[in-house]
C-alpha cells in the first residue's frame, strides 16, 4: 500500500450489529481490499446512531483494480469494502488526476440516498470541503467520484503522535466549525464528523471530506443534524487537545475516558491545555452530559459555535524557535599555521609577535602621504567654516532687521498625521456585496487578515461585471487628506484603485461623489497621493480593475481575477 494516500475516504466504521475492530488492512495482487473495517470506532463511541433496518443487503459489484468506469476512471487500489459498497483509489484518464470512487450496486436500498446527496454536496462548491465530481448511475452501478488529496494527513494521524498545540487546535476547530455553519445554511449536514473525516493539507488548511454522502452511505440520519454535528465538532476538539476520544470506548487509534467517571474537562486530563479551549470544547459537549464551565450558555449548532469562537481573544501561533549559530572554527589557512604539521596535543605552542607595522620604506612614505592628506583637509575645513561665520554675521548685521521667508521655504512639505478610520462598509454600485462582513479586517492593524473581492472569469477591468467594488471609510468628522496608503494581497498585471471623497457613508451612487485620486501597480501595496489635501469625512477606496491569481486555499477561493485588501491607512 505505498501509495495509500491520508486522503482516502472515511466511511468504513462499523455501524449497527457487531462491532469490527482493529484489523488491520490488507490486499489481494489485484489491490481488493479484504478487510471490511478501516475505522476502530463503533456506534457507541461516536455517539451516533448508525443501526439500520433489517432487509437483505445487496452483494458488492465484482470489481477489480484496473476496470473502468465510463470509460474514464481506471481503478487502482479498494481502499474499503463494507456493507454493499466499496470506495476505491482511482485515475481519471481524462484529466489525469487521482480521484475517490465510492461504488454500489444500483438496487442496493440506499442508491438513491447516496446519489442525491452526492448532488447536493456538489452544489454547495465550498472549498473547505472535499468536493464531488461527478454522482452517475450507470450499467447498474452507482459511483460518486471525488477529489483525492494526496498532500493531506488525517486528524487521526497527527493525533497518533501527539496532541495539537492550541494554535493548531484553534485553528481545526475555527475552520471546522465555519465550514459546517455554512452547510446548515444550505440545508446539508454531516452526521459523521470524526477524525477520519477533517484532513490537513501541506499549506496548513483544514478540510472536511463526506459531507452528506458518509452518513448516505451508511445509512445514518438525525432529527437533529445540528445538534449531531456540533457534539462531533466538539469531541473533534476534545481529542485535538488532549489525545483521548471523550467518551468511554476506545476509537480512532484514540483511548477512551475511564470508565464510570462521566465527561470531565480536557484540562482536567491534561496539564497545560488552554483553559479557553477547554472551555470551548465542553459547550459544544454539553449535549452528552457535559457542564460548560463559568456558567456559559452550551453550543447546539454550529453557527452558535462560530460565535463563541468570535468571542475568544485570537491565539497566536507559537513563536519560532532560533538555534545558536555554531562557534567560529579556524581553519589551518591562518597566517602561519599553513603548510605546516599540526602541534601535538598538550605541547605549548609559542605566541610569535605581529610584526611592527610599516616599518618597510614602504610604509614610511604611505605614513607621510597619509599625514599630508590630513593636514590639507583640515586646512581646507577650516577655511569653508570661517567663510560661513562670516556669511552669517554679514546677514545680521542687516539695518533693516528682517527676515523673509523664500519659496523654497514655503513649498516644504508639513508632516502627515496618520488618520483614524472610526468605521467602514462595502459600497455596492451594481449586483451583489462582496464579502461585507470582512470590512473591518482592513483597518484591524492586522496584515494576515483581507476583505476580498470575489473571483472574475474575464479582467483585468471588473467591468461589465461590475463599475467596481469597494469600501466607504470614515474618518469620524471633516479631516483634511493628503494620501491614501492600500495594502493588497494578490501581485500581478493590474491594480487599479481610484478615491472618492462623499458626503455620505451610504452614498447613492459613483457620480454623487467627486473623484480625488486614482493609482495603478502591479506590486502588494498601492499608494494615492492627492495634488492637494480635501477635506472629508468618507472616503470610498474604489477596485475598477484587479489582477490574475491561482487559488488561495486560506482565502477559499480558486484561479481567476480577484484582489483582496489587508491594510488601509489614510494621511492628512
Amino acid at each position: 500500500m505505498a501509495e495509500r494516500s491520508t486522503a482516502a475516504v472515511d466511511v468504513a466504521d462499523n455501524s449497527g450489529d457487531e462491532p469490527l475492530t482493529a484489523k488491520a488492512d490488507q490486499s489481494t495482487a489485484d489491490g481488493v481490499a479484504q478487510n471490511p473495517e478501516r475505522d476502530t470506532d463503533n456506534d457507541e463511541a461516536q455517539g451516533s446512531d448508525g443501526a439500520e433496518g433489517p432487509g437483505k443487503k445487496a452483494a458488492p459489484p465484482e470489481l477489480h483494480s484496473g476496470h473502468k468506469l465510463a470509460r474514464r476512471y481506471r481503478l487502482e487500489e479498494c481502499v474499503t469494502r463494507l456493507d454493499g459498497f466499496s470506495s476505491w483509489r482511482a485515475v481519471d484518464e481524462k484529466l489525469r488526476r487521482a480521484v475517490g470512487v465510492h461504488i454500489l450496486p444500483a438496487e442496493h436500498p440506499r442508491a438513491r440516498n447516496v446519489l442525491a446527496a452526492a448532488r447536493s454536496s456538489a452544489l454547495l462548491g465550498d472549498p473547505r470541503f472535499v468536493q464531488v465530481l461527478d454522482a452517475v448511475e450507470e450499467n447498474d452501478l452507482v459511483y460518486v467520484v471525488h477529489e483525492w488529496l494526496p498532500d493531506a494527513t488525517e486528524l487521526t494521524t497527527l493525533l497518533s503522535a501527539a496532541p495539537l498545540d492550541p494554535h493548531d487546535a484553534y485553528q481545526m476547530v475555527s475552520q471546522v466549525a465555519s465550514a459546517m455553519a455554512a452547510a446548515h445554511r444550505e440545508g446539508l449536514a454531516h452526521l459523521r464528523l470524526n477524525p477520519n473525516a477533517v484532513l490537513r493539507t501541506s499549506t496548513g488548511q483544514w478540510r472536511i471530506r463526506g459531507l452528506a454522502v458518509n452518513a448516505a452511505l451508511r445509512g445514518i440520519d438525525s432529527d437533529t443534524p445540528q445538534r449531531t454535528d456540533t457534539e462531533s465538532i466538539g469531541a473533534l476538539l476534545y481529542a485535538a487537545l488532549t489525545q483521548r476520544w471523550p467518551y468511554e470506548n476506545d476509537a480512532y487509534g484514540l483511548s477512551g475516558l475511564p470508565k464510570h467517571i462521566g465527561l470531565i474537562a480536557p484540562d482536567q486530563v491534561r496539564a497545560g491545555i488552554h483553559r479557553g479551549l477547554s472551555e470551548l470544547a465542553m459547550r459544544a459537549l454539553v449535549n452528552d452530559g457535559a457542564t460548560a464551565s463559568r456558567h456559559e450558555a452550551p453550543c447546539t449548532t454550529p453557527e452558535e459555535l462560530v460565535k463563541a469562537i468570535g468571542e475568544m481573544p485570537r491565539i497566536r501561533p507559537p513563536e519560532p524557535a532560533f538555534t545558536a549559530p555554531p562557534e567560529y572554527q579556524r581553519t589551518t589557512y591562518q597566517q602561519g599555521t599553513y603548510g605546516r604539521p599540526a602541534p601535538h596535543p598538550g605541547v605549548a605552542q609559542p605566541v610569535q609577535a605581529p610584526p611592527p607595522p610599516l616599518q618597510s620604506r614602504t610604509g614610511k612614505a604611505l605614513k607621510w602621504a597619509v599625514s599630508a592628506l590630513l593636514i590639507a583637509a583640515l586646512g581646507l575645513g577650516s577655511w569653508q567654516l570661517a567663510e560661513a561665520l562670516m556669511d552669517q554675521g554679514n546677514q545680521s548685521d542687516d539695518t533693516n532687521n528682517t527676515q523673509t521667508t523664500g519659496e523654497g521655504d514655503k513649498d516644504k512639505p508639513k508632516p502627515l498625521t496618520a488618520l483614524k478610520i472610526q468605521g467602514a462598509q462595502e459600497f455596492v454600485a451594481k449586483g451583489d456585496a462582496q464579502h461585507p462582513g470582512d470590512v473591518g479586517k482592513t483597518y484591524d492593524g492586522d496584515t494576515s487578515t483581507t476583505w476580498r473581492t470575489k473571483t472574475f472569469a474575464e479582467g483585468p477591468p471588473i467591468a461589465p461585471y461590475k463599475p467596481g467594488v469597494g469600501i466607504v471609510y470614515d474618518l469620524g468628522s471633516a479631516k483634511e487628506l493628503s494620501t491614501a496608503s492600500i495594502g493588497l494581497r494578490y501581485a500581478g498585471d493590474h491594480t487599479t484603485v481610484e478615491l472618492y471623497a462623499s458626503d455620505s457613508p451610504t452614498p447613492s451612487s459613483l457620480d454623487a461623489m467627486d473623484k480625488i485620486g486614482s493609482v495603478s501597480t502591479n506590486g502588494t501595496n498601492a499608494t494615492v497621493k492627492l495634488g492637494k489635501p480635501v477635506k472629508t469625512q468618507y472616503v470610498l477606496v474604489w477596485l475598477t480593475a484587479v489582477p490574475h491569481s491561482g487559488p488561495d486555499p486560506t482565502e477559499y477561493s480558486g484561479a481567476g481575477y480577484k484582489q483582496a485588501i489587508t491594510e488601509v491607512k489614510f494621511a492628512g
